[in-house]
């Protein structure tokens, strides 16, 4: 049942996508400012309302919850978890680096994850037991063990001192060989893929992270906390590392 899940997933991401980009580099899409500061468009909103019916047509007694229209609510111990535009500030300046996140927790736990780059062509899709894909293609995060020889993809630097992390910001960014600001959902592709070792936010709404801990479990990394807790997509904030380096970035994180 989780490869029709996830063949679904995928389908409705890259049709969501594809949507996207009729607003991606035009006039089309201006953003507006929500309460938290962050801005949305026209395309965020079209995009998650087409997630939205295509899960309903499909799965009418799922539960779903979204950035953009909160959730819808039911007896079903299914949920899906929508970020039509993770990165809409990249969106938004016409930066390609932007995803389309959808996810599927059962009773508690996401078992199926996806996140497409429209403006990339890019995907990575996993499952519980079914392996992650990028690309078409299996995917691995990388196998390198010293964190002083590791890259270190980051959102906003002033976030971590915004959010009462800075110090253990400045440890980690210390410690590491390159730190990189290929921030949201494209950092946490990069990690993996093996393309790079790291990737941290302060800050982490359920939505920013839905499709990651299956896509590291599969990929044979680490998705969760601070702290350690892997899969955790509730603790507002997430850490992504491969398997040689959690410890000790956990470590270095909490030293403080």
């Amino acid at each position: 049942m989780l490869s029709q899940y996830l063949e679904f997933a995928e389908k409705t991401a890259r049709e969501a996508g594809a949507l996207t980009l009729e607003y991606f580099l035009t006039d089309l899409a201006p953003a507006e400012f929500k309460g938290d500061d962050t801005p949305v468009t026209i395309a965020d909103r079209k995009a998650e309302e087409l997630i939205r019916k295509k899960i309903s047509e499909t799965f009418p007694d799922h539960q779903i919850v979204g950035e953009e229209f909160g959730e819808s609510l039911s007896e079903s111990s299914h949920r899906w978890i929508i970020d039509p535009i993770d990165g809409t500030k990249s969106f938004v300046h016409g930066v390609p680096l932007y995803a389309v996140l959808l996810a599927l927790e059962i009773e508690g736990e996401v078992k199926v994850g996806c996140a497409y780059f429209p403006a990339l062509d890019e995907i990575i899709i996993a499952a519980d037991g079914l392996g992650a894909h990028w690309n078409g293609k299996p995917c691995r995060v990388s196998d390198e063990k010293a964190v002083d020889r590791s890259v270190c993809a980051h959102i906003d630097t002033a976030y971590f001192g915004k959010n009462g992390k800075g110090a253990a910001w400045q440890r980690l960014q210390e410690a590491v060989y390159y730190n990189a600001g290929w921030c949201d959902a494209y950092g946490y592709l990069l990690v993996a893929t093996g393309r790079a070792e790291i990737m941290l936010d302060p800050v982490m709404a359920v939505w920013d992270c839905g499709p990651f801990p299956p896509i590291f479990r599969e990929a044979g990394g680490y998705f969760g906390d601070w702290s350690g807790n892997e899969g955790n997509i509730n603790g507002g904030e997430a850490l992504a590392t491969n398997a040689h380096l959690r410890d000790e970035v956990v470590a270095l994180l909490n030293a403080g």
